[in-house]
């Protein structure tokens, strides 16, 4: 071997050394970044959106980016705006047989839904029934009566007036929830009075957020919550802070009339639990000085008139938005006693003179304001 060879067969091992300390060097950065994300505290991140059942959804949670945030976020907003074509009542959509189909042409033939319209139906049908009909998805031709003098009193206030006596009993003959006829093997739903029209109001927007909420935890998402409206669905504490609970405002029904949405009759702690209020203040119209709003009794076929508000705490967004409707339409000492029965059901009623009963159980979930 030459000496020049020599030199360059030297060169060339020093070169795959170096080569192998940037490459070790290189490997080991990439390690300690990794570590260092490991390590990362997640951050708090929030957004909103329109377009699903006529609220603002907002989307609060932790992630590790902002990236991943908006992963999560693009999943729920698509989802929900999925979710509120089906369950519509009031439009219909391209491809899609929802609740607007039903009310139009589920007396002709049986028709094929998605598998979520059905479970949704199903578990409607069950709660109603549990509850003795305080809540009937089938009264959609009282409540479209209702809906059409609230909608041309608000156009032209002058013009308000309630529906005649006569007009309303006619339409309660067609609000049989017997004739709802579900068959879940074929995935097809199919209404054997004509004139029956369904309306999931009462339900909707709270089983659409429990269905996001699984399904962004099937994800990979811990903690975060979902504010829809009157809606909220809260999950895992926050990861970061001293804070381990979300605290949740319940609006002063009497303040919300003025336009005062940030007072608050109290703030609740909650991990893992749903909250939704139903109130007088949040769809109605005012005849000869009474305000009458959206939630309607079955039983007089006219809104019910004993509270302002009902706040309900549970697990599932579905049931509590369920039962914030039946509560606020049962009366006090009734609602009571059929929550009770439920379990892990707490409530707070206002009355409308301004007098708060609430469970011993969503007493001990109240902060102070400042807590």
């Amino acid at each position: 071997m030459r000496i020049e060879d020599a030199k360059l067969v030297n060169l060339s091992r020093r070169s795959v050394k170096l080569r192998r300390i940037a490459l070790a060097i290189i490997v080991a950065l990439i390690i300690m970044q990794l570590a260092g994300c490991g390590d990362k505290e997640p951050r708090r991140y929030s957004t909103s959106f329109l377009g699903a059942f006529d609220t603002a959804i907002t989307l609060i949670g932790y992630s590790d980016s902002q990236r991943d945030f908006d992963k999560y976020a693009e999943l729920a907003e698509d989802r929900f705006l999925e979710l509120h074509q089906i369950f519509d009542r009031y439009n219909a959509y391209e491809g899609v047989n929802n609740i607007y189909t039903l009310n139009h042409s589920g007396s002709e033939r049986p028709v094929k839904v998605s598998a979520d319209l059905i479970d949704m139906l199903e578990q409607s049908v069950i709660w109603q029934k549990e509850s003795a009909g305080a809540v009937n998805i089938a009264l959609g031709s009282v409540l479209e009566i209702w809906h059409d003098y609230r909608a041309e009193a608000l156009a032209d206030p002058s013009s308000a007036r309630i529906p005649d006596r006569e007009v309303l009993e006619a339409a309660a003959e067609h609000t049989s929830i017997d004739d709802l006829i579900i068959d879940k093997d074929a995935g097809t739903v199919y209404l054997a009075d004509p004139d029956l029209k369904l309306d999931l109001g009462a339900v909707a927007k709270g089983y659409a957020t429990e269905i996001v909420t699984r399904e962004l935890r099937e994800a990979g998402w811990d903690s975060f919550i979902i504010s829809s409206g009157g809606n909220v669905r809260t999950t895992a504490a926050p990861p970061v802070g001293e804070r381990k609970t979300w605290n949740i405002g319940i609006q002063d029904p009497e303040a919300a009339l003025e336009g005062l949405d940030d007072e608050l009759l109290f703030t609740l702690q909650l991990i893992e639990k749903s909250v939704v209020t139903s109130g007088d203040y949040q769809r109605y119209y005012l005849y000869e000085g009474r305000r009458y709003h959206h939630i309607v009794d079955p039983s007089t076929l006219e809104p019910a008139s004993t509270f302002a508000s009902v706040t309900v705490v549970t697990e599932d967004s579905g049931l509590a938005d369920f039962l914030s409707t039946t509560l606020f339409i049962m009366p006090y000492e009734e609602g009571l006693a059929y929550i009770q029965l439920l379990g892990d059901v707490e409530a707070a009623w206002v009355f409308t003179d301004g007098t708060i009963e609430m469970t011993d159980g969503l007493r001990d979930m109240i902060i102070d304001r400042e807590g």
